[in-house]
C-alpha cells in the first residue's frame, strides 16, 4: 500500500471521527491549534535573528495565528480601542482561561505596540517555539514570588524608557468559572514602581470549549479593553485598593460580555434550528 493510501485513509478516518464524535473532535482541534502554533511561531525564526528581542518577530506569527483561528472556528471582536494609548508604556492585564490564549496575544500584539509578553521559564526550554519566544522579548520567570518579583522588576525601565507594553495574566492560573480568581501583586508592584498606567484587557467566557466533557465547539470571543487606571501619584498603601479595583472592573465586564456571548450563542443555535 502506498504512502499516498495511507495518508488518504488517514485522513478520511480523521474527517468522519470530527464529524461524528465530540470528543475526537476536542483533540483534533487542539492537535491543529498546537501544531499551527508551533509552525507558525518558529518559522520566521530566521527573520528574527536580524533584529533579536524586538517585539515586532512577533508580528508574522500574529497574523499567522489570527488566520488559523477562523479554520477552528473561533470568531473575534476587540472594543475599546479608544482606551489604548501607544505614546507609552504599560502594565497590561488580561484574564486567563485557556491555551487558546494565544489567540488573545496574537490579536493584541499588533494593536499595542512594542508588547513584550510575561511566561513561565518553561517555555522558553521548550524549542523551537521558546527560542521564537526569546527572539520576540518574552520575561521568563522562575517558580516563586521572590524570583518572578526581581524579572518584573527589571522591566520598569522597559516600561519607561523604550514605551513597552508589558503584557501579564494576573490571576497566574487558567480557569473556566464565571469569577476571575484572586489577582497577584506582582504586575501591580511594576506598574505602581514604573509609575506606568495600567491596561485591563478582559477576554470573554470561552463558552464553546470544554476541557472537563471534551468539548470544542465554534464560537465567539470578545476582547475589550478598558479605561486606562493610573498609577502616578499612589503609594504601596494604595497597592490593595488598587488591585480591588482593578478587579472588580475586569469582574463587571467579564460577567457583562461573558452574558452577551452566551446569548449570541443561543440565538445562534435557534437560529440554526
Amino acid at each position: 500500500m502506498s504512502a499516498n493510501v495511507i495518508f488518504g485513509c488517514v485522513m478520511a478516518l480523521l474527517i468522519i471521527l470530527f464529524t461524528i464524535s465530540s470528543i475526537a473532535r476536542y483533540y483534533i482541534k487542539f492537535t491543529l491549534f498546537l501544531v499551527c502554533s508551533m509552525i507558525f511561531a518558529t518559522a520566521p525564526i530566521p527573520l528574527m535573528l536580524i533584529k533579536p528581542f524586538s517585539p515586532k518577530n512577533a508580528l508574522i506569527p500574529a497574523a499567522l495565528l489570527r488566520l488559523s483561528a477562523r479554520v477552528l472556528g473561533i470568531r473575534w471582536t476587540v472594543r475599546g480601542l479608544e482606551h489604548v494609548d501607544n505614546s507609552r508604556g504599560a502594565v497590561v492585564l488580561i484574564n486567563h482561561q485557556s491555551g487558546l490564549d494565544l489567540y488573545v496575544l496574537a490579536v493584541l500584539w499588533p494593536l499595542l505596540e512594542r508588547c513584550t509578553v510575561v511566561s513561565k521559564r518553561s517555555i522558553q526550554y521548550a524549542a523551537p517555539f521558546g527560542t521564537a519566544a526569546w527572539l520576540w522579548g518574552t520575561v521568563f520567570v522562575d517558580r516563586g514570588a521572590r524570583s518572578a518579583r526581581d524579572a518584573l522588576n527589571k522591566q520598569t525601565d522597559a516600561i519607561q524608557q523604550q514605551k513597552r507594553k508589558l503584557l501579564l495574566f494576573p490571576e497566574g492560573t487558567r480557569h473556566c468559572g464565571d469569577r476571575l480568581l484572586p489577582f497577584r501583586k506582582g504586575a501591580f508592584h511594576v506598574a505602581m514602581d514604573a509609575r506606568a498606567a495600567i491596561q485591563p484587557v478582559v477576554v470573554s467566557k470561552y463558552h464553546f470549549l470544554d476541557s472537563e466533557r471534551k468539548r470544542f465547539g465554534s464560537g465567539e470571543v470578545i476582547i475589550s479593553l478598558l479605561p486606562i487606571i493610573e498609577t502616578e501619584g499612589l503609594s504601596k498603601d494604595d497597592l490593595e485598593s488598587l488591585m480591588q479595583r482593578t478587579q472588580d472592573a475586569m469582574q463587571d465586564e467579564f460577567t457583562r460580555i461573558s452574558a452577551e456571548t452566551l446569548s449570541n450563542r443561543y440565538a445562534t443555535a435557534v437560529a440554526g434550528n
